[in-house]
């Protein structure tokens, strides 16, 4: 038994959800977002909340039952109020900017690292060399943040690099003479 599989998804005002050849389409103030069904999961849509079903108890129906009801609450929360990720670039002389479609990072190479803005996704760099990646899917958002960090994943030893905002960094020692 599926506990968040079994709630059902509340629809605020202002959100259409519907279902429609093998996939639930939610529409909202800030946009749409669209998923497929799983094959194994029947999707029933009412005037206040969408209730997902499972059609067999297979493995596989019972892992997808609430994966597809927690997708569909993202996407909700998605088109209602967006998602944010935080960065920070800390070191000394490593930036942010955001320059045209082009998010310019100076991480110490002996080159700028140029990384080009998503479609649905926006970046905004504070002054603070904080970098917020915001958009309305969660998914792409998140993936957009994780891929920002790789450029330079923070330093075991000086803690230099980007984080996501608030990650604590387990400094290791130096070397001991």
């Amino acid at each position: 038994m599926s506990r968040i599989g079994n709630k059902p998804v509340t629809i605020p005002k202002g959100v259409t959800i519907s279902v429609a050849s093998g996939a639930v389409t939610v529409k909202g103030p800030k946009g749409e977002l669209s998923e497929s069904i799983h094959p194994s999961i029947e999707v029933e849509v009412g005037e206040a909340e969408v209730v997902f079903k499972r059609k067999s108890e297979v493995r596989t129906a019972r892992a997808a039952h609430g994966l597809m009801r927690s997708l569909t609450q993202n996407m909700v929360v998605g088109v209602t109020e967006g998602f944010s990720r935080r960065l920070e670039v800390q070191g000394v002389g490593y930036r942010a900017d955001v320059r045209g479609q082009n998010l310019v990072l100076n991480l110490g190479y002996s080159h700028l690292v140029e990384f080009p803005i998503p479609q649905g996704v926006q970046i905004a760099v504070d002054k603070d060399n904080k970098i917020t990646v915001s958009g309305i899917d969660k998914q792409r958002v998140g993936q957009v943040a994780a891929n920002i960090r790789k450029f330079r994943t923070p330093d075991r030893y000086k803690g230099k690099g980007v984080r996501y905002e608030g990650e604590t960094i387990l400094l290791k020692a130096g070397k001991s003479a």
